[in-house]
């Protein structure tokens, strides 16, 4: 039966136990709120920051992040893919829900605090205060790297790759979210603002493995130092190292 394709584990400043489909607890603040980040923005180059908008911290700015990189996600494939001959399509949905069982993945429930590509239904749903949170907490340069690694298991399915061992899949997709966002920036479709690599290293470094997981074991995502490298070399190499071939 088809089930989700990578509950992708998003960081919280202190991260929780594993919850329903694999994921990693959300983000929450250890006094009830959000933290803020420092004042960085990740934006969609040539578009102009709204002066009234103060950081992370709007859910305009929040919906507005989130279909950027989808927009930006979705013309990065489509070079790539006509790059080598090949017609490239969209997802079905970006899907936000609010309640858990609100969306189904091949007949099985999305729980709260969670993200996921349903490769059933071809969609990315993520449960939207929880992303929000996270939004808030972490950075704007989490939603970039949030829907570039969901958008690279997407990628995947199109080009047929399915690997043999969870962790193999997961590190090729970091690597893939790495390179969309490296390329991207490079052809000045992103800009990336002082602090926001340094968001995202802090977000990577969150969502490793706990100690002592084996790597083949079914949803493994590898070592924070794994996850690291594996971006990095994406955003520094593009898809080189990725192995898409």
């Amino acid at each position: 039966m088809p089930v989700p394709r990578n509950r992708l584990a998003i960081p919280a400043l202190v991260v929780g136990a594993l919850v329903a489909l694999g994921c990693v607890a959300a983000p929450e603040a250890p006094s009830g709120q959000p933290q803020r980040p420092a004042q960085t923005r990740t934006t969609e180059a040539g578009k102009p920051a709204d002066p009234d908008v103060d950081g992370t911290d709007t859910v305009e700015e929040f919906q507005s992040d989130v279909e950027s990189a989808r927009r930006i996600a979705e013309e990065y494939w489509e070079a790539q893919f006509r790059r080598s001959g090949l017609t490239f399509q969209p997802i079905a949905e970006l899907i936000p829900y609010d309640e858990k069982g609100e969306v189904e993945c091949g007949g099985q429930a999305l729980g709260l605090r969670n993200a996921a590509y349903c490769s059933a239904g071809d969609f990315i749903a993520y449960d939207a205060d929880w992303a929000f949170a996270a939004f808030r907490q972490i950075g704007d340069a989490f939603i970039f790297y949030l829907l570039g690694h969901e958008y690279a298991h997407a990628i995947q399915r199109r080009l047929g790759i399915q690997k043999q061992f969870t962790i193999q899949q997961e590190l090729q997709a970091d690597c893939m979210a790495g390179a969309y966002i490296g390329d991207q920036e490079k052809a000045n479709r992103l800009r990336l603002d002082d602090g926001d690599l340094d968001e995202l290293a802090r977000g990577l470094q969150a969502v490793g493995d706990d100690p002592g997981q084996p790597w083949f074991a079914e949803g493994a995502h590898g070592t924070a130092q794994q996850r690291t490298s594996s971006f990095s070399k994406g955003y520094r190499r593009s898809l080189d190292p990725c192995n898409l071939s």
